[in-house]
């Protein structure tokens, strides 16, 4: 009897020390609502993207881990896979698919993800850095910057394929991070550039004749954080980013980002674009209002600006209710509407889990 109690014992032991050394997460969110254009008629639309991921983590001891994320992006009104905006489906695993390893030397991962300069550009944005058109994360913050140009038709815009990513440890609130991407051809479409439509500087599935990279240095103090990034991609286009937040009280964060986008290897003028963004996010209770006003400068071209209010109402830790409205001047924010000022509505439900 005694024998018997002590293998049960034992057995029990050993299968908690196993699920605690590997375990496999699946989590995701769905978001919907009623969205608004100016331009439009009343849609069924979303506000963030719709995600569904498995990510684990397995213990290998003396402090290091093997870690993977697969995450793939859905259309819940429709059960697609989800779409760009001109319509085309992505791939399965748009958001990402990484594996790697994590110990006291840091994270490194390997795969598709977002790249070190979108990643931590996120946290200075308003709107938590979706791609809505409430937000200012796919068009201002980024100063209208595509970090994957060379990638099929309709792919994300933030995110390298075929890529290493690197996450230091935090030193003093220090952290670097990095992204080094292969040549490699990924299918893009013909990339037409300085050339013709007969003769287009990158011709279709093309590779790069340069690594895209991406780096960026965030520090962090108390109720104060900073970002200095720059990046590269496959067409040789350059950023470089500013920004900063702070909790001015504990229910109220300002923030900022100056960014500045160069595009002269593959245009002969209006190549240097200049962006800035200041927000706000300020809790009352279980409310969160969300403000935010920017501006994007094509050099030569109409200038873009932008008003966002917006305000998020918590049910639980992982339901919340939004309203948004937003207002976009500016012919080259708004194309291929012929009208000079959009206005958008959104109102939804977002729920993780």
């Amino acid at each position: 009897m005694k024998k018997s109690l002590l293998a049960v014992a034992l057995l029990g032991a050993f299968a908690g020390a196993a699920h605690a050394q590997s375990s496999v997460q699946i989590y995701g969110n769905l978001d919907l609502g009623l969205v608004k254009r100016t331009d439009q008629s009343l849609n069924i639309g979303k506000r963030a993207n719709n995600t569904l991921g498995f990510k684990g983590v397995e213990d290998l001891g003396n402090g290091l881990k093997a870690i993977f994320q697969l995450e793939m992006r859905y259309e819940p009104d429709t059960g697609a896979n989800e779409t760009g905006s001109n319509g085309y489906q992505r791939p399965l695993f748009q958001g990402q698919s990484r594996v790697g390893l994590s110990g006291d030397f840091g994270t490194v991962r390997v795969g598709r993800g977002l790249t070190a300069f979108q990643e931590s550009s996120i946290a200075f944005e308003p709107w938590h850095g979706i791609p809505s058109p409430q937000g200012f994360q796919a068009d201002l913050a980024v100063a209208g910057y595509t970090s994957d140009p060379l990638s099929p038709t309709g792919n994300s815009a933030n995110r390298f394929s075929n890529a290493v990513f690197y996450n230091s440890p935090e030193w003093m609130g220090l952290q670097l991070n990095t992204t080094i991407a292969t040549k490699e051809a990924n299918g893009n479409a013909a990339f037409i550039g300085r050339g013709t439509a007969a003769a287009p500087q990158y011709p279709a599935n093309t590779t790069s004749q340069t690594n895209p990279y991406s780096i960026s240095v965030t520090y962090r103090n108390g109720p104060g954080a900073l970002m200095l990034a720059a990046e590269r991609n496959a067409v040789e286009s350059k950023v470089a980013s500013f920004a900063g937040s702070v909790y001015v009280m504990p229910e109220t964060k300002l923030m900022f980002s100056i960014t500045r986008q160069d595009q002269e290897h593959t245009r002969p003028f209006n190549y240097d674009t200049k962006a800035w963004v200041i927000g706000a996010n300020h809790q009352i209770g279980n409310g969160k209002i969300l403000a935010g006003v920017g501006m994007k400068h094509v050099d030569g071209m109409e200038k873009v600006k932008q008003f966002s209010l917006g305000y998020e109402y918590a049910l639980s830790k992982r339901t919340y209710l939004y309203a948004d409205f937003s207002n976009k001047k500016g012919a080259p924010a708004i194309a291929p509407s012929t009208q000079t000022s959009i206005n958008h509505y959104a109102l939804g439900v977002f729920h993780s889990f």
